[in-house]
């Protein structure tokens, strides 16, 4: 059994644990606050152009590569979005595994698979499979930025439109609130549009015209939604760090309530043991 010096190092060493796991919540907790604004402001914006995207390809005035689906696609690219810091339970893991096991399912249909990685834990989880990706960006929690987003989208257009994929698949984890994320994938390229979602708009007239609208609102469009998967990243993020983090504040809680426990137990046996040695010892003076 350990000795009262090791258990009461012990909890300490909990109770300072503990102290780590509280700040960490609130920063986390903070930093939610302002990626939830972030998420307000950004998505009827992404809604919003995707609508008038479908606008106009609803009066058949215009069309587009990108809106384009191939016959039959061989090249898939699967930009995979996590985080590049841990300690938010099953966030990344839960992610990743799922993108994996869908890469797996998918090998005999396709005739390439490859990977972009935007987020550390991506690359780290893959690299355990034997997996290289053709590109990784890291930084993102500090760096998130409409320019970051832009650079990224110019770069998939670019590799979509010189024919290097036929489609590219986003995977990111959708923010739904403080205890919940979703795993989404979505087909970024080409853009599927459902024209019979749209209004009835058969009869607009366009100055310019439609198709000089259609391509700058393209680019506008995945710009925006690269920003808006990143900014539901982030805010997913920082829940489950926050949940992560609540939960081990709880665990330390009872830990120290078990330690303090055992700390007592083992403090009444040497009490115990010290006063039997101190009554025999008197015991056989008196003999």
């Amino acid at each position: 059994m350990a000795n009262l010096k090791d258990i009461r190092s012990r909890i300490q060493s909990v109770k300072n644990t503990q102290q780590i796991t509280k700040a960490m919540k609130m920063v986390s907790a903070a930093k939610l606050r302002r990626a939830q604004d972030n998420i307000i402001n950004c998505r009827p914006y992404a809604f919003k152009i995707l609508d008038l995207i479908k606008d106009i390809s609803a009066t058949g005035q215009a069309s587009h590569p990108l809106l384009q689906k191939h016959e039959k696609a061989e090249k898939i690219l699967f930009v995979i979005l996590t985080s590049d810091r841990g300690l938010c339970g099953g966030f990344n893991n839960n992610l990743s595994r799922w993108a994996y096991k869908k890469s797996v399912e998918i090998q005999k249909k396709y005739s390439q698979v490859d990977f972009y990685f935007i987020g550390k834990k991506a690359s780290d989880f893959f690299k355990t499979k034997g997996l290289a990706p053709i590109k990784v960006m890291e930084n993102l929690s500090k760096d998130i930025s409409y320019d970051l987003a832009r650079d990224v989208s110019e770069d998939l257009l670019k590799q979509f439109t010189e024919g290097k994929y036929d489609e590219i698949h986003l995977v990111y984890n959708e923010f739904k609130s403080a205890i919940a994320q979703e795993i989404v994938a979505e087909m970024l390229l080409p853009l599927e549009v459902n024209i019979e979602d749209s209004n009835d708009v058969t009869d607009l007239k366009f100055e310019p015209s439609a198709q000089q609208m259609l391509d700058p609102l393209l680019k506008k469009h995945f710009a925006v939604q690269i920003y808006r998967a990143m900014s539901e990243s982030i805010a997913a993020e920082h829940a489950a760090r926050m949940t992560a983090m609540e939960n081990a504040t709880k665990n330390a809680g009872e830990m120290i309530y078990k330690l303090t426990l055992t700390y007592n137990k083992v403090r009444q046996a040497n009490i115990t043991t010290e006063l039997i040695e101190i009554t025999s010892g008197a015991e056989a003076l008196q003999s």
